[in-house]
């Protein structure tokens, strides 16, 4: 025979009891209920659960394990679950994957970048529309540079992150 379980609340349990009573006990009481249940007809249900976009995946591991994978999440300040999750999209789809604070910084450093275009872009257009002569000239050349060298900067910063994102989640040989 096969088994069905279930929890109840104690306060249904309760009150299923003392419905059951009555009727032979719970164990033959719910069995006339499942019973009757399926005599009724019902539409055809769907073999499939419905697709909402997701899934569930359950992991079983041992307690050593377990206190690992917990350990690395918190680490990184990820729960378990989305410590896992990074692990597999990391595998599957070849891509960094990024913690909250990663993802701040590298919209942060995407600001940054972009207010030195907009500075970039106006010295540009001032040099283009104004006849300079020696020490503005080579003021303005100079501050073009050094914005020049501070987005190398960034941009050796970001690929940095990046190698180190795509190394932490490296499957090793």
């Amino acid at each position: 025979m096969d088994r069905i379980t279930l929890r109840l609340p104690p306060d249904l349990t309760r009150r299923f009891d003392a419905a059951a009573a009555g009727r032979g006990g719970r164990s033959r009481f719910l069995r006339s209920l499942i019973e009757t249940a399926a005599q009724t007809p019902f539409p055809a249900a769907s073999t499939r659960p419905p697709n909402n976009g997701t899934g569930k995946l359950t992991l079983r591991l041992g307690s050593g394990d377990l206190a690992l994978v917990e350990a690395e999440a918190a680490r990184l300040g990820l729960s378990r679950t989305q410590w896992c999750v990074a692990l597999i999209r990391r595998r599957l789809h070849s891509t960094p994957q990024f913690t909250r604070p990663e993802a701040i910084a590298f919209i942060e450093v995407q600001r940054e970048l972009r207010r030195i275009g907009v500075n970039i872009n106006q010295i540009a257009r001032a040099l283009n529309t104004a006849v300079m002569e020696g020490k503005v000239l080579d003021l303005e050349t100079a501050q073009l540079a050094a914005f020049a060298d501070e987005i190398r900067g960034h941009l050796l910063g970001l690929r940095d992150a990046v190698e180190g994102n795509l190394a932490y989640w490296a499957v090793e040989p």
